[in-house]
């Protein structure tokens, strides 16, 4: 492997932009392309009549998107740090517009389909992003700017269900995705115009069969997860996926083991601070999906089931928006406390401030201020725990590595996200209640899921304790721009 090269330093010409506009830059890209998440969220009910397609078929406009984005994650951040992490997260704003473009222009399933396809490969812009930022930020900026770039994902997701949802009440549909093309052309044109180039490249040649056998290998594990209640969990199909998913990444993890240049450094993976983190995030992951599946549901059920409050889809995307704001506010937070306790510290507060906010929302649903403060907490949760992981795999990992493994901790959320919609759609399906002739979840089938939403962070909290004791923070661990690779992050051997 070669040896990461050194930014140089600036000479003459224009100054480099400032930190800041860097930051702000790559964060609000994060936030556009993390808005994907709740884009189609106000049509899905109506894409059947919109498209003149089944609703079995329509529902692959959200399923293609999260398949997209799980291969495409760790694909981009493997190629970001072979050929520049800049060059790659440009490509993807890029398939960014090119599939809000296709989405805004079409009648019918197969080009919408195309559209969120295309969406769903521009998720690698946060793990990017944070790498970008490992490379370019002094030291001293580096935790609180990582903090906010990891924050963005959830920050999007909940500023944009009541954006989007504005939009859709207001005005053709099809004006949901031609913003989101225009929000991706502003972002396409501030990082070419801000975010310089970073010189840390790992070089090589990419892994054609490892990323075949990843693709295939998180196809078939992600569609047997999201797709098991409709087809059934006991059917053919779902365990057959399950059974080929298991098969062909064992397969593909011997081939990362034997391969010179793998997709995915299974070995560097595999270190105790890398593979802890890892484990913890899809706990996480599931954890902060829970919120996003309950508290709409509850405001917009008919208050006639006792526990509805009624309320449209708008409010309900209102009251989640708080926390996403929530969010970006503990980001500064979030990196003191490990600039001071180290990230592991961090991970393990804000776990329990995820467990305390779903306790709070058990014992509290009677009101509309009841949500808010509930979706307040849990995002500050959310904000301490995605703040404190990119620390923990940056300072684990050669910076040559940095984007790589960035994403392959974003693909772990990823999957606990899938997981708590089937695992939640499952409770859901089995506890209802009968209003009229339609039969709609219970209240105990919503606590019953924040039950669960809370043993997941509590489960995260135990699995951080087991990350290596004292680990500084990613400001003062990271190396700065144009600096050599330290003891802190070995290089790979």
């Amino acid at each position: 492997m070669s040896h990461p090269t050194a930014r140089p330093a600036e000479t003459g010409g224009a100054a480099p932009p400032s930190s800041n506009a860097v930051v702000a830059v790559l964060a609000f890209a994060g936030i556009v392309v993390s808005l994907m998440q709740t884009l189609v969220i106000p049509i899905v009910p109506e894409l059947p009549r919109l498209l003149d397609a089944p609703s079995s078929d329509t529902a692959w406009a959200v399923t293609a998107t999260l398949l997209a984005a799980a291969v495409a994650t760790p694909v981009t951040g493997r190629l970001g740090d072979m050929y520049g992490k800049r060059r790659m997260l440009l490509i993807s704003v890029v398939m960014l517009i090119a599939g809000s473009v296709t989405a805004a222009l079409s009648d019918s399933l197969t080009p919408m389909v195309v559209g969120r396809v295309l969406q769903g490969l521009a998720s690698g812009v946060i793990p990017l992003g944070i790498s970008i930022m490992r490379d370019e930020l002094p030291a001293e900026r580096l935790g609180s700017a990582t903090a906010l770039m990891g924050a963005s994902l959830g920050v999007g997701g909940a500023l944009g269900l009541p954006a989007a949802a504005l939009i859709a009440d207001n005005f053709d549909w099809h004006a949901l995705f031609w913003t989101s093309a225009g929000m991706g052309v502003v972002a396409g044109v501030l990082v070419l115009a801000l975010v310089p180039e970073s010189k840390v490249r790992s070089g090589g040649r990419f892994d054609v069969v490892g990323g075949v056998g990843m693709a295939v290998g998180l196809v078939c594990l992600l569609l047997a997860i999201s797709k098991g209640a409709d087809w059934g969990w006991s059917s053919g199909t779902t365990l057959g996926l399950f059974a080929a998913a298991v098969v062909v990444l064992l397969v593909w993890g011997r081939w990362e083991l034997r391969v010179s240049e793998p997709l995915v450094d299974l070995r560097a993976t595999a270190r105790r601070q890398v593979l802890v983190t890892n484990l913890a995030s899809v706990a996480v992951g599931f954890a902060m999906f829970a919120m996003s599946l309950v508290i709409p549901q509850i405001l917009q059920l008919p208050e006639a089931t006792g526990y509805g409050l009624g309320r449209s889809m708008l409010a309900a995307g209102l009251v989640m928006a708080p926390s996403g704001l929530v969010m970006m506010a503990t980001a500064p937070i979030s990196a003191a406390v490990s600039r001071a306790k180290g990230p592991k510290v961090t991970l393990m507060i804000g776990s329990l401030i995820v467990a305390a906010g779903y306790g709070l929302n058990i014992a509290l649903m009677d009101a509309v201020w009841h949500f808010v403060l509930v979706s307040c907490v849990i995002g500050a949760g959310i904000g301490f725990t995605y703040g404190s992981m990119p620390a923990l795999i940056m300072s684990a990992v050669d910076p040559s590595e940095t984007a790589a493994a960035n994403s392959l901790n974003t693909l772990m959320r990823s999957i606990g996200t899938s997981t708590a919609s089937a695992v939640a759609g499952v409770v859901l399906a089995q506890m209802t209640t009968r209003l009229g002739p339609v039969d709609l979840p219970s209240r105990d089938g919503f606590r019953t899921v924040l039950a669960v939403g809370a043993g997941a962070a509590l489960l995260a909290f135990a699995v951080a304790a087991f990350i290596p004791r004292r680990t500084p923070a990613a400001g003062a661990q990271a190396p700065a721009a144009g600096s050599e690779p330290t003891e802190a992050a070995p290089a790979r051997a």
